[in-house]
């Protein structure tokens, strides 16, 4: 008899050990790199896509879209690059690290001057930068920061960037600019329109003219030597979804349908 419930206790417990098991950890997992302004939409797209995919584990990689695209160009374990600017994204594509079957333009935002919310001082447009009270104005770093080189563009476009240079304050990526405003650090910053949306700490003033500045895209691509091409497209696909669109436009983004 004991020898009965002991081969039956053994029996059990191979067949335990060969049964699937839902709480092992995710079978593969892929780094997307992307700029610092789509953190929260990304984080949301994440979520829905590890729910349908849940083989899937996504790691979120955010940064200026200049360090990300050098990290790239280092050889950092990227399996997407999502940048903001197309310059950024062309030197990768330029150089073979991206898949040119899987690559496109996804979306479009705007730029737009912004004070804190409790800021007394009189702010209404851009040229109120050159007012007295205006010491500090705080704008992302222009050769590493999209946001920032499109707000240099603005500026001297507006033929203020001469009289503001000495007032401007360079942070790393544009989620720094927006904790500078927010902090009253600086009386005024130039971040995305989605930033500015996240945060119930600013004011938007302004938004600057679309002619001001180079177009504000969201290039997308696969990284040519991912280690799981499989995966990456799902993602990359994913992203193109209706569903996908519908949470980059509750961020504030603004959707294209052209590819490439």
């Amino acid at each position: 008899m004991k020898r009965i419930i002991v081969t039956l206790i053994l029996t059990f417990l191979l067949l335990s050990a060969c049964m699937p098991n839902d709480s092992k950890e995710k079978e593969v997992e892929i780094t997307i790199s992307a700029a610092a302004s789509m953190t929260d939409a990304m984080e949301e797209i994440i979520e829905e896509f590890e729910r349908e995919n849940t083989s899937i584990n996504v790691l979120l990689n955010v940064g200026s879209s200049g360090s990300l695209q050098q990290q790239i160009r280092k050889g950092a374990p990227v399996d997407l690059f999502i940048s903001a600017a197309q310059d950024k994204f062309d030197v990768v594509l330029e150089e073979g690290l991206i898949d040119t079957n899987n690559y496109r333009t996804l979306l479009r935002n705007s730029l737009v001057l912004i004070k804190p919310i409790n800021s007394k001082i009189p702010l209404s447009n851009f040229d109120s930068l050159l007012d007295k009270e205006m010491e500090r104005v705080a704008i992302g770093t222009p050769e590493t920061v999209p946001a920032g080189k499109y707000a240099v563009e603005t500026l001297k476009s507006l033929e203020l960037y001469d009289q503001l240079e000495e007032k401007l304050i360079q942070a790393k990526d544009v989620r720094q600019v927006l904790h500078y405003v927010e902090t009253e650090n600086v009386q005024a910053g130039i971040v995305y329109k989605t930033d500015a949306l996240q945060s119930d700490k600013v004011k938007v003033i302004a938004t600057a003219d679309s002619k001001d500045h180079a177009p504000i895209v969201y290039p997308v691509g696969i990284i040519k030597d991912t280690d799981y091409p499989s995966e990456a497209k799902q993602f990359y696909q994913f992203i193109q979804t209706d569903k996908a669109e519908q949470i980059f436009e509750k961020y504030g983004f603004e959707s294209m349908s052209d590819s490439k």
